[in-house]
């Protein structure tokens, strides 16, 4: 039985390492590849801070590996504090 979940635990990591390998990740593969919550992953969806596909005919989220990575290094300020003051602001335009 332990042998078994060593295996299975093994075969966890593979899976995770080869998603690293994408071109093109989902938001579930975005989660595993940058730690980040879905929940940021959807804040800064919505409000645009975040690098994504531009298909209009496809609802789901991409991201392009190569966009992010160049996000990621460009020192992105993934803070609560922040994103909520850009939320903030985004419902205070919407009213006007």
């Amino acid at each position: 039985m332990n042998e078994q979940n060593e295996l299975l635990g093994l075969l966890e990591d593979i899976k995770g390492l080869l998603s690293h390998r994408k071109k093109v990740m989902n938001v579930e593969d975005l989660v595993l590849y940058t730690g980040l919550s879905k929940s940021k992953i959807y804040k800064l969806t919505h409000l645009k801070l975040i690098p994504t596909g531009n298909n209009p005919n496809i609802r789901q989220k991409f991201f392009d590996k190569e966009r992010i990575d160049a996000w990621l290094l460009g020192d992105p300020d993934l803070s609560d504090e922040f994103l909520e003051q850009q939320f903030n602001k985004k419902l205070l335009s919407n009213r006007k």
